[in-house]
Formats: C-alpha cells, sequence, structure tokens
C-alpha cells in the first residue's frame, strides 16, 4: 500500500509510524505489529501505533529516526506492506523459560537490536530474561562478540593500546581526565570513549566537554590518538558496540543492571578499540554498587575471565566507593578540580591517589616497569601529565592553555555550613548526587557541589559543609530545600530525624 508521509519531527530513538485506524486495518495490522517501510530501494522494520485523530487516511506519520534513515521529506510516497515478528521474539521466550542461547541465537538478536527490529517491550523481555535467567560464561563471551561485530572497531597500525573503566556509582569519579594524559605521556596509546551521565551529576564525556569537543567520530578518534596518544570522547557519538546503547535505554527506568549486560557492555568497547591491556575501576562500599570487598572480587573475576576468553589482559583494582572522589560533584567544578590538580601537583589525596594507581597498573599490565605507582606520580610530579592533558585539549578542539581559574562556575551559590562541632561520619554519595542533578547539573555544567568536609575530618560550628552551584536561582532553591532537609554530610552529635515530629506543650 502506498502512503504519503507525514514528518512527526521526534526522534524516539527506535523506527516507528503512526497510522490512521482505517488505513492500519486495510494493511491489516494493529497496534504494536510491524510494517515495512521502502523508499527507493531501501526500507526498514517499524513498529506500528494507531494515530487516531492526528493522521489522515491516506497518510503515514513518520517519526524523524525513520525520516533520517530512508531520507524522507514532507509529502514523498513510500510503500508500506506488513511483516512478522523476528526470529528474536521467540529466542527470547527461549530464554525467559530457562534455555541457553547458541552462538547464531545470540548474533540474530544483537543484530536485530541494532537495526532497530525489536520493540521496546521485546528489548526489555531481552534485558529482564538476562536479569532473572542469567546467562553463563559462553553466552556473555558471545554475546561480547556480537556486540562487537555489529558496530565499527578501530585498529591502530602501531603502538600498544590501553584503556580503563570504571563501573561507576560514585560521584566525582573524574579519575579518566588524569589517568588518560599520564597513560600517553608514558608513550601508550589510550582512546577512551567515556559516557555521559545517565543517573549521576556528570560522566566524564559530560567533564570533559567543559573543555574540549567530546562530539568524535572513529576516524577522528584514530586521529587524535595516533596523533597525541590518548582522547577522552563521547562513546555515544560513535558506532562502537551500538546495541549497548539501546540496551542502556531500556535498563535505565528499569533501574537494573544485568551482570551479563554490565560485562558484555564494558568489553565490547574495549574489543572494539582494539585495547590489549585494560584496567577495570571497581568500587565498593556503603552508597556504590556494590556493597563489599567479597562482591567486588566476584565481578572482578568475571571481567578476568571473560578478558582470557577475547584475549583481552584484564586487570581490577577494587576501590573505595563510600564516599565522593575527590570535593567536587558536577561538570565544571570536576574540570576544575582535575585541572587544578595536575597545575599545583597537589589536592584531594583520593582523587590523586587513585588516579596514579590505576595509571600504575596499566603501566605494568603493559610490560612498562614493574613499578607502576612511582612511575606515574613520577610522570605527574614532571608536569608530564599535565603537558598531555593540553595536547589532548587542543586536539579535540579545545583551548590548549585554559587554566584551572578560566572554567566558569555558577554564579547562584549557596552555603551549608555545620550547627555542630565534631567529625564528620559520613558524607551520603545518594543525597550528593540528587543536590547536584537539583540544581542543574549535567545540563547546566556550571551546576554541582563542593564537598568542604570529608569523612574524619574536623568541623566546627559556622564552618562550610558544602557549597552547592547552580546556574539558574530557582533549581539553587529546590537544590538548597532538599539539602537541608537531607543532610548529605553527618556530622558526630548531629540529631538526624525527630520522631514523633511534634512538639509537647
Amino acid at each position: 500500500m502506498k502512503l504519503t508521509a507525514t514528518i512527526l519531527p521526534i526522534k524516539v530513538g527506535r523506527y516507528s509510524v503512526a497510522l490512521n485506524k482505517e488505513d492500519a486495518a486495510e494493511i491489516g495490522v494493529v497496534e504494536g505489529d510491524r510494517v515495512r517501510i521502502a523508499r527507493r530501494g531501501r526500507s526498514v522494520s517499524a513498529s506500528v501505533q494507531i494515530a487516531t485523530g492526528l493522521i489522515a487516511r491516506g497518510k503515514i506519520g513518520v517519526y524523524q529516526d525513520v525520516a533520517e534513515e530512508l531520507e524522507i521529506g514532507e509529502g514523498g510516497e513510500v510503500e508500506v506492506y506488513p511483516v512478522s515478528r523476528p526470529v528474536s521474539v521467540e529466542l527470547i521466550r527461549k530464554k525467559l523459560e530457562g534455555k541457553k542461547f547458541t552462538r547464531d541465537e545470540l548474533r540474530e538478536i544483537i543484530e536485530d537490536i541494532v537495526e532497530n527490529n525489536l520493540t521496546e517491550v521485546e528489548l526489555t523481555a531481552f534485558v529482564l530474561a538476562n536479569y532473572l535467567v542469567g546467562m553463563d560464561f559462553d553466552e556473555i563471551e558471545w554475546m561480547t562478540r556480537a556486540m562487537i561485530d555489529t558496530g565499527e572497531t578501530i585498529e591502530f597500525d602501531k603502538g600498544i593500546v590501553v584503556d580503563k573503566h570504571s563501573i561507576g556509582g560514585v560521584p566525582g569519579n573524574k579519575v579518566s581526565l588524569i589517568i588518560v594524559p599520564t597513560v600517553a605521556s608514558a608513550g601508550l596509546l589510550i582512546p577512551k570513549t567515556a559516557s555521559r551521565a545517565i543517573t549521576s551529576a556528570s560522566g566524564t564525556a559530560d567533564t570533559m566537554e567543559v573543555l574540549a569537543n567530546v562530539n568524535l567520530s572513529v576516524s577522528e578518534i584514530k586521529e587524535i590518538t595516533e596523533e597525541v596518544g590518548g582522547v577522552i570522547a563521547w562513546g555515544g557519538a560513535t558506532n562502537i558496540a551500538p546495541a549497548d546503547d539501546r540496551i542502556i535505554r531500556v535498563e535505565y527506568p528499569l533501574s537494573i543492571d544485568p551482570r551479563p549486560q554490565l560485562l558484555a557492555s564494558v568489553m565490547a568497547k574495549k574489543g572494539a578499540i582494539g585495547a590489549r591491556h585494560v584496567a577495570i575501576d571497581i568500587p565498593v562500599g556503603n552508597g556504590a554498587k556494590l556493597p563489599n570487598v567479597a562482591e567486588g572480587r566476584k565481578l572482578a573475576g568475571e571481567f578476568v575471565e571473560l578478558g582470557r576468553r577475547l584475549n583481552l589482559n584484564v586487570s581490577c583494582a577494587i576501590t573505595n566507593g563510600s564516599q565522593p572522589i575527590g570535593r567536587t560533584v558536577g561538570p565544571a567544578l570536576e574540570a576544575r578540580e582535575a585541572l587544578k590538580l595536575m597545575e599545583d601537583r597537589q589536592g584531594s589525596s583520593s582523587l590523586l591517589e587513585k588516579s596514579l594507581g590505576i595509571a600504575g597498573m596499566i603501566f605494568e599490565m603493559a610490560g612498562l616497569t614493574s613499578s607502576g605507582y612511582e612511575m606515574a606520580k613520577e610522570l605527574f610530579m614532571n608536569g608530564k601529565s599535565l603537558e598531555k592533558f593540553r595536547q589532548i585539549v587542543e586536539a579535540q578542539g579545545g583551548d590548549g592553555n585554559v587554566k584551572s581559574d578560566d572554567i566558569r562556575l555558577g554564579e547562584e551559590r549557596y552555603v551549608i555550613e555545620s550547627k555542630f562541632e565534631g567529625a564528620v561520619v559520613d558524607v551520603i554519595n545518594s543525597r550528593i548526587v540528587k543536590i547536584a542533578r537539583l540544581a542543574g547539573a549535567p545540563k547546566d555544567k556550571g551546576a554541582g557541589v563542593y564537598i568542604h568536609k570529608k569523612r574524619g575530618e574536623v568541623v566546627k560550628p559556622g564552618e562550610p559543609l558544602i557549597t552547592i552551584y547552580a546556574e539558574k536561582g530557582w533549581k539553587l532553591n529546590n537544590a538548597v530545600e532538599f539539602a537541608v532537609e537531607n543532610p548529605p554530610v553527618i556530622v558526630s552529635g548531629m540529631i538526624l530525624e525527630r520522631y514523633p515530629s511534634f512538639k509537647y506543650v
């Protein structure tokens, strides 16, 4: 059936079209079925929505995703015909019944995910199947390889390619801005593709974007890495392991991160960029993704085993994730802290020691030295990290001469002071993140939180605990209101809550 396109200027992240009820009945489809949209020898499979009163007969509502893929303009004619569900749907049901995928079945599913052949419900079923039933290591390996093969890859002609990754969950973890230039200054290649914030206040890509362009193509990542040794780019701007981005999209509203997906997500991206040595940061502790060292060791063992199967040398650092890394949370604040640390060669011990420790691990894995920490510290203290970082910033289109004081922070500010004398007994990660996000991070680059006092530090009445930064007054008000009701920094002796809340008279 031939229909005329009405362009719906909305990106929905999948191939979807809207049909008039009568046209849908004539084609023989209902809400949620699939049709193939064909134009000038190209076609895609799209899920059907029934639009009552919006789409006239003889028209088809085409969302931006489909319009761009098929180069359809307003009023363009397309051919529409029904198609059956992909085989992947039956394969997903097989996993829900507790059965094991084969290599070819996983390849089929991943290809359908990349080609947007699965509806949101079907993709959610795949994620839930892996969460509830799980996968063995054969399946995880096969899924990882399929994710690599269905996306772009990078091959370097020479040099030792390394990478690092954090499983996340700890605010202020801006260590990549120090690790990448330190590692690159030693002559290794480190094409770091990073994520943007999903539930956090700033992803590594959000922080780096304060200083340079992170929306780089695969060819640009390769060119810059070969030129200066390293790059810090947003992985979402590339087609590296594209299935992962689509899977993450349905994991987020469910607040789940199935172990098979976590392992495959990390390792597919490392394999795709040609890394041979990979250091993985696994934060543990109260407020982190993993509660204790035992759970951290278990996940580390799984990463090492998957790396062995993929011919990647993997080593994991189990780190303290019970409070923020450094003293800042939010894109501009974190960029400023990392840059100032490299300028002054001193600052937050949690940020410096973690950065040098992981850089040192990479040096040892690559066979450069048996004393990795000492080598990393020497490069850092000699200013090599700063010098290389400036080269990376300039290569990515930023100001290579930028100084930490040049970075603008939100002009709307509020200081929360201690009402007590004592020592800080806890800094609650989730509350710090919530405050920073209410203040506008990561969208508002200048928004975030500066933490004046961390665990174990002594505080007197009237001394600042945190400073909240925002670019808009109303966002600052929301953040302050939450922070007052939910103290993010706990001082010994504080009354946390009164119950009952009424007063006796």
